[in-house]
């Protein structure tokens, strides 16, 4: 039977992994690790800090719910404030006890006669768990570009998801390759420093302008000695982000093209900006936003190459065109694998089944948190479930898993498995819901998919419509099993 003193394992102290110790301590679980690969806590927000990098939804609503900020400097926070914030988070709520960093988790695999994950790690522990958390979200592996000749380059070559604390860029020759989230907010800093950056884009990307704008002191000051001032702020925050359903507003969709297509304006040199006009529908790729990108196109040190790559060399990068630039380093912003969530490591359920084997075609869960079987085992943001705040989802899917927890106790159940016929109904009015948004399907080719050509990030209705979906859960999706 699941218990208060039940053993809990949670696999990464990224944000998920700090709602989990906070939320399973508050409903008093005693037994509770949180193993972490890194030395530190933050996840993406600890091992990503290339220049420019920042939250794109606004920092109010990108916050623990029980540990709101009232001293944010303004509407969207930087890569080390909110590490700070994640690190002052778990100091003050004391959960390091809680956290063991530098222990990764090399499986995981489900015995069916004790009902118990044994779970082993890269300290060579062996650990028994009741229930495991894959908190490991979606940016926990690296994308390199599949380029001929990557490792002859002489000079350094890094991702922007790997970023070295002492890389030097000062007044060097750098390239960047790619055009998406991590190009458009670093290349406008890298761009400050280097003697020359070449941006390599494959396909030109809608960048939106960013409506970033200072937290007034007297706000903040109000803020600081009035919570409930700072709670209504937020909800405000959260009562717009939260019942838009994605890209399904024509009017909305058209007026971010036309302020897209204003900004690209800006670009002075005409071959310039037709290169960085996009072709396709804004939403077609991830939607992003910026105040700096466009503008740095007119600095005389920036360079746009849409020519393909053919190979890089121990000098550089040589176009489909024949040309060779030369460069001190290559910096590959090139996105993540982010179709993996918790089978970035071996895990095996029931029968001996991979989950790797079983997401073969895609990754695919019920409600995005439990696929079947894999008992006990429970992912936050998971398949599918990339939809306005990942720490807000994240609440929302630490909430359910309690309530499924406490149920199980009250039914003398030791593990739950959800029915496959209940996952692929759900998965079935997930998909239909994904077809009907049609800039997803405008031929981007985008990261939403996996290699079967699924769309396995993205939710397809609104964040509070996932709050519903997950409040009040019953047990009867589920097969139950006791020892």
């Amino acid at each position: 039977m699941i218990g208060k003193d039940s053993r809990i394992l949670v696999i990464g102290a990224g944000p998920g992994g700090i709602i989990s110790a906070y939320q399973f301590r508050q409903a008093g679980y005693t037994n509770v690790k949180v193993l972490e690969r890194d030395g530190d806590v933050g996840g993406t927000w600890q091992r990503s800090r290339y220049p420019g990098l920042s939250c794109d939804v606004m920092i109010h609503a990108y916050s623990f719910s029980f540990n709101l900020n009232p001293s944010w400097p303004r509407s969207y926070a930087s890569q080390p404030e909110i590490l700070d914030y994640m690190r002052a988070t778990v100091d003050k709520l004391d959960l390091w006890p809680m956290i063991h960093l530098n222990t990764g988790v090399t499986g995981a695999t489900w015995h069916d006669d004790s009902a118990e994950w044994v779970v082993t790690t890269t300290t060579g522990e062996t650990l028994v768990a009741d229930v495991v958390i894959s908190a490991q979200g979606m940016f926990g592996e690296v994308k390199l570009p599949d380029i001929a000749g990557r490792g002859t380059f002489a000079g350094t070559l890094i991702h922007t998801g790997e970023w070295p604390h002492d890389l030097e860029i000062a007044n060097k020759r750098v390239a960047v390759i790619g055009s998406a989230a991590s190009a458009v907010q670093s290349i406008p800093e890298i761009a400050k420093v280097a003697s020359h950056l070449t941006s390599f884009q494959r396909s030109p990307q809608w960048v939106l302008p960013k409506e970033e704008f200072p937290i007034p002191a007297e706000q903040i000051e109000e803020f600081t000695q009035n919570p409930e001032a700072l709670q209504g702020y937020r909800d405000a925050i959260m009562n717009y982000i939260g019942p838009n359903a994605p890209f399904s507003n024509k009017e909305i969709l058209g007026g971010a093209e036309w302020a897209g297509a204003v900004a690209i304006s800006g670009v002075e040199d005409p071959t310039t900006r037709e290169g960085l006009t996009p072709h396709v529908p804004w939403g077609c790729f991830r939607p992003l936003f910026s105040n700096d990108y466009y503008p740095a196109f007119n600095r005389p040190n920036v360079e746009l190459v849409t020519a393909g790559i053919e190979r890089i060399t121990p000098k550089g990068i040589v176009t489909a065109d024949g040309v060779e630039r030369e460069f001190d380093v290559i910096v590959c912003a090139t996105g993540y694998v982010v179709d993996k969530f918790a089978a970035r490591i071996p895990v095996t359920g029931r029968d001996g089944r991979s989950l790797d084997d079983e997401w073969a075609d895609g990754p695919e869960a019920y409600l995005g948190v439990t696929s079947t079987g894999f008992p006990n085992l429970f992912m936050l943001y998971g398949p599918n479930n990339n939809a306005g705040s990942l720490i807000q989802m994240a609440e929302y899917e630490v909430g359910y898993v309690l309530e499924l927890l406490d149920q199980m106790n009250k039914a003398d159940a030791d593990w739950i498995d959800v029915r496959r016929e209940n996952m692929n109904a759900y998965n079935s009015e997930l998909q239909a819901a994904i077809a009907g948004v049609e800039v997803w399907h405008a031929g981007c080719g985008h990261y939403y998919e996996s290699p079967s050509g699924k769309i396995v990030t993205q939710y397809p209705f609104s964040m509070f419509h996932y709050r519903d979906s997950v409040a009040n859960p019953d047990l009867s999706p589920f097969e139950l099993g006791s020892k």
